[in-house]
């Protein structure tokens, strides 16, 4: 992700402090060093930098934190919440009627991702909110803007208004608002022309857009990658525009994420969206409190349970829960629940929004080939084989078999086999367990251990990788 040197480079400055019964202002100097180095390496404003560690620096040499209990603690706390204002405080709403129709103007540099950010919103809005979506060409300039947003509305079954390229955008803007109406669309997304480079002719050219549409929303779409140009590029825009919000994209990607944490501060335009993948459901709202957390390694709880909530099936999940503690839990159970979290992302992008696991991340070789192979193994089975589990227990010849089918090592059904009874025995365990044992304060602090195992290094394929 965009943030991780980042968040390696801050969690390093603060586990320094870990433990310490009373901090001194040298260890607060030291610290803070620290951190004005992690955020420049990152590309974030120099007037960023120097607000945030001044801010910092003066709530943690308060005399209450100097002596009170937990001083380190106080001070990661701090942080937290500095850096959470710093990406925007709250939440930023986003125009979405529930009566009327809404309109969306998408802004931005030509290669910004604007066109794929207008299907991904499209389709995030009919999911979300029940909307029905159209798209609206008025990139007259390249024919593969409008071609690339046919394509992107056919995949997702939304419909494209389009006029070609030899009407003016505006004209186009004009009879889509009438179209929408007509037909009984509720949230209209308008992709607009961008350049390679700002100029005076995009901006008026906007500006007449905006004025004939006066849409409820202007977003700026930026991509994570352009580092401070990002910055300079939002001022322009919305000085030229009034821009309501932004859209950021490739945050999955391997950027250092200063545009991100300089947006909201040096502009005021709040980041209201992040792209976090390519494929088309990869757009998720910003969320300033949950993006700190993650930042400093705290994991982000609230953004998994939306995740497992948008993506898994309560009843599905009540049955398979209902197995698990009966001991009737079998291969056909276990892939469906991998298609689940097939469904939910990446696992190490899964691994780091839980609290606690996001050093395992670093260290560990979290594959998602690993969901492949144990699909590829369960799919070369029996039905029977498939529905008793107990049967590849009690017969080495077909674990031989369904290696052989799979491209497996038979060493790797018997990890299948075997992880499978951890799961159900774990969950046994769970389910019997007393809620009064369960510590409020670290509620996973009595749990049975479910941090997959590493493999022992050794010859052949996987070496060094992990148990499924």
């Amino acid at each position: 992700m965009a943030f991780d040197h980042l968040s390696d480079r801050l969690q390093m400055a603060l586990r320094r402090m870990t433990g310490k019964a009373r901090l001194t202002e040298k260890d607060i100097e030291e610290m803070m060093r620290d951190v004005r180095l992690s955020l420049l390496e990152a590309d974030v404003n120099f007037a960023v930098v120097k607000k945030f560690t001044k801010a910092v620096k003066e709530k943690a040499l308060d005399e209450k934190i100097i002596k009170g209990l937990n001083p380190s603690q106080q001070v990661v706390k701090i942080v937290r919440d500095e850096l959470r204002d710093l990406l925007g405080g709250d939440t930023a709403e986003y125009a979405v009627k529930s009566d009327s129709l809404t309109t969306v103007m998408l802004t931005g540099l030509q290669g910004s991702g604007k066109t794929t950010t207008a299907g991904k919103l499209a389709l995030y809005m009919r999911k979300k909110h029940a909307a029905k979506p159209l798209l609206v060409a008025l990139d007259v300039y390249r024919p593969a803007a409008v071609e690339q947003l046919m394509t992107l509305g056919k995949q997702l079954d939304i419909p494209v208004f389009e006029k070609g390229t030899d009407v003016k955008p505006e004209s186009i803007a004009k009879e889509a608002l009438a179209y929408a109406k007509e037909h009984g669309h509720t949230f209209v997304i308008f992709d607009t022309a961008g350049r390679l480079h700002i100029d005076e002719a995009m901006m008026d050219e906007l500006t007449r857009i905006k004025e004939t549409l006066k849409p409820d929303e202007i977003f700026l779409v930026l991509d994570a990658m352009t580092g401070q140009d990002a910055v300079s590029v939002a001022e322009h825009f919305h000085g030229s525009l009034g821009v309501t919000g932004s859209i950021i994209t490739k945050l999955d990607g391997d950027t250092r994420g200063g545009a991100a944490l300089s947006l909201r501060h040096v502009t005021g335009v709040p980041i209201k969206f992040m792209g976090l993948g390519e494929k088309l459901d990869a757009l998720d709202v910003f969320h300033p409190e949950r993006m700190a957390g993650r930042i400093l390694g705290m994991g982000d709880v609230m953004t998994l349970i939306d995740k497992v909530t948008d993506n898994v099936d309560e009843d599905d999940m009540m049955n398979m829960m209902e197995k698990m503690a009966s001991g009737k839990f079998n291969y056909n159970d276990f892939l469906k629940q991998l298609k689940m979290i097939k469904r939910m992302g990446s696992l190490g992008g899964l691994m780091k929004l839980i609290p606690g696991m996001g050093k395992l991340t670093k260290n560990a070789n979290i594959d998602d080939k690993q969901i492949v192979y144990i699909e590829a193994m369960i799919q070369s089975m029996t039905k029977q084989e498939r529905k008793n589990p107990e049967l590849l227990k009690r017969n080495s010849s077909r674990r031989r078999r369904i290696a052989q089918g799979s491209g497996r090592r038979v060493a790797d059904v018997n990890r299948l086999i075997e992880n499978l009874d951890q799961q159900m025995q774990s969950f046994k365990r769970m389910s019997k367990m007393d809620p009064n044992q369960i510590d409020p304060k670290n509620p996973m602090k009595n749990m049975p251990s479910q941090a997959p195992k590493q493999r022992k290094k050794g010859k052949g394929k996987n070496r060094g990788g992990f148990r499924f």
